[in-house]
């Protein structure tokens, strides 16, 4: 029994001396949070990568990280100007919009405030239509059931735009769905929609499930009114869909589409920033393996394409000893 006493004794002391000796280091740790996407896009797995590496060197720096599912780029937008999230991973048309206060975000007017980081991907705007839709090309979609995505992700910001120009409206369609990315392969499986759009990285889970449960084709999408939004707006590009990568799908896809874009705010310290984006590069071929939306991605593309706002100090500062910027 004194045995048994001394160590719990023992054991209460060790841990009380543990408690106190990391109490320093958890009151000195920052703790920040990523926005991302749905937990079937490359958005989550973005945020869940970036932290993965900032993480790896916690000790080092103190700088811990989450990165929960959100709604998606605007929704993650609004997180940061609220203060809600430190950073986000946003789509390149969104991030323009957002700092020059345009479209859904001409009402709170220019967000200033937002820096660029770096950017990831391209996305192509990528339309999956059941073989039974009679859904050919995008200009088939009046009449047809379609979920244009839920509210504040980019998928349905882009969606917007695209109607906008095709001269569409939420009563072109005979159901204009508002699934998230979570929701809408089930939903093109159950022949509850006939086509789903998302505006996304590839290969990617979603279209998978989509293409693997159904016969379903990939959609092209062009024509003038897509060549003129192209032409006027940057951070727009044509695109195309390799074939092979979906059962049913041989053949390329033309299409066009965007940039995920990871963003923050002047409100975010500069040494958060300068760590995460150390973490990212320093431990770039480890990255890269993560997914394989990553396997193209180069350092020089990174900190230049698709970057509307200025760079966060914190990013530039690493660039600089890198020797990437002047």
């Amino acid at each position: 029994m004194k045995r048994h006493a001394f160590s719990a004794a023992a054991f209460s002391g060790a841990l009380l001396g543990a408690a106190l000796f990391s109490t320093p280091a958890v009151a000195d740790s920052r703790f920040i949070t990523i926005g991302t996407g749905g937990q079937v896009g490359v958005y989550y797995v973005v945020g869940q990568s970036v932290c993965r590496m900032i993480n790896r060197g916690s000790d080092e720096h103190n700088i811990r990280c989450n990165a929960p599912s959100t709604g998606g780029s605007v929704a993650n937008v609004n997180g940061m100007k609220a203060g809600e999230l430190d950073m986000g991973v946003v789509q390149s048309d969104v991030q323009y919009r957002a700092y020059h206060g345009e479209a859904n975000f001409a009402s709170d007017g220019p967000w200033e405030e937002m820096r660029a980081v770096f950017t990831m991907h391209g996305e192509p705007l990528t339309v999956v239509a059941r073989a039974d839709s009679g859904i050919e090309h995008f200009s088939d979609f009046p009449g047809k059931r379609v979920n244009v995505g839920n509210p504040g992700s980019g998928q349905r910001n882009t969606m917007n735009v695209v109607m906008d120009a095709m001269g569409w409206d939420m009563d072109t369609f005979s159901l204009a769905s508002q699934l998230d990315a979570a929701e809408q392969a089930a939903a093109l499986s159950d022949n509850n929609i006939d086509a789903m759009i998302y505006v996304v990285g590839h290969p990617n889970g979603s279209i998978q499930e989509a293409t693997t449960t159904i016969d379903a084709r990939l959609i092209p999408v062009t024509g003038p009114e897509i060549d003129a939004l192209v032409e006027e707006y940057p951070y727009y590009t044509r695109s195309v869909i390799p074939g092979g990568l979906y059962r049913g799908n041989d053949q390329d896809t033309e299409t066009f589409g965007v940039a995920a874009t990871f963003v923050s705010s002047t409100a975010v310290d500069e040494d958060v920033i300068y760590e995460t984006v150390k973490a990212v590069f320093e431990n770039f071929e480890r990255f890269k393996r993560l997914h394989p939306a990553f396997e193209n991605l180069n350092e020089e593309d990174m900190i230049s394409d698709g970057l509307t706002a200025p760079l966060h100090d914190g990013a530039a500062r690493y660039y600089r000893e890198r020797g990437w910027i002047e």
